[in-house]
């Protein structure tokens, strides 16, 4: 069904002004632009395929209620999971234009999930009208380059210390010190590297039992750095 004014009630109004794309519009701003016949809400069950990779992107579309899978299938068959996509995220925007405009990845509902769904050529006369929409766009498509990019960076070190000493020497980098705490669980880094959760642990316990760092909880020191760094070799 169309989106309807009466439709975009507090809950979804809160959903909405957190969703990257419409960050710092008000009420009567996202109504505005939502509001009409192209712009529908569809609901997708569990385990429902939203989208194949390789299928065209014809929409636009904003999860508002569960949460979606993304994974990539390998030349060998095996499934790997790229990430989680929860409320209020966009699908594969940095998709919608360009000459390969196809989904990179398959979307799944990992429980049952609510879509706003917005016609490509419908949002591109959003951004039009709309200067916040536009930049709020292209900021978005910049920080799915750079997440997109670290994870390839993190895909292509053959072994999982390897992907283990890139990722504490970044956020080494980022903190400017050689002591500081994980921003990510094992689970995460598990998924952000494509192995399995228990590989990460005993990567982890082998640095620390090499005395190249020093992990108490997700508090980690790094005890010698020229050691990891010459695990990227």
């Amino acid at each position: 069904m169309p989106v309807r004014m009466e439709q975009i009630d507090d809950k979804l109004f809160d959903k909405l002004t957190g969703c990257p794309l419409f960050r710092g519009l008000n009420r009567e701003e996202i109504a505005a632009i939502l509001t009409g016949s192209s712009v529908r809400i569809r609901t997708f069950r569990k385990g429902s395929v939203i989208a194949q990779a390789g299928e065209k992107v014809h929409f636009l579309h904003l999860v508002i209620g569960g949460s979606v899978k993304a994974e990539m299938v390998d030349y060998a068959g095996k499934v790997i999971k790229i990430e989680d996509i929860f409320p209020p995220r966009p699908l594969a925007p940095a998709f919608l234009f360009g000459s390969q405009n196809s989904y990179p990845v398959n979307l799944t509902a990992a429980e049952d999930v609510q879509i706003l769904s917005i016609p490509r050529e419908a949002f591109l006369g959003m951004m039009q009208a709309s200067q916040k929409v536009l930049l709020n766009f292209i900021n978005n498509v910049s920080s799915r380059g750079q997440f997109l990019s670290s994870k390839i960076k993190f895909l292509s070190f053959s072994t999982i210390k390897g992907k283990l000493a890139q990722y504490l020497l970044d956020i080494s980098a980022m903190y400017g010190a050689g002591h500081f705490l994980l921003p990510h669980s094992q689970s995460q880094l598990s998924e952000l590297f494509g192995v399995a959760r228990p590989s990460v642990g005993r990567a982890m316990g082998e640095l620390n039992r090499e005395g190249i760092i020093r992990t108490e909880g997700k508090e980690v020191r790094i005890l010698d750095s020229a050691r990891l760094s010459g695990l990227l070799r």
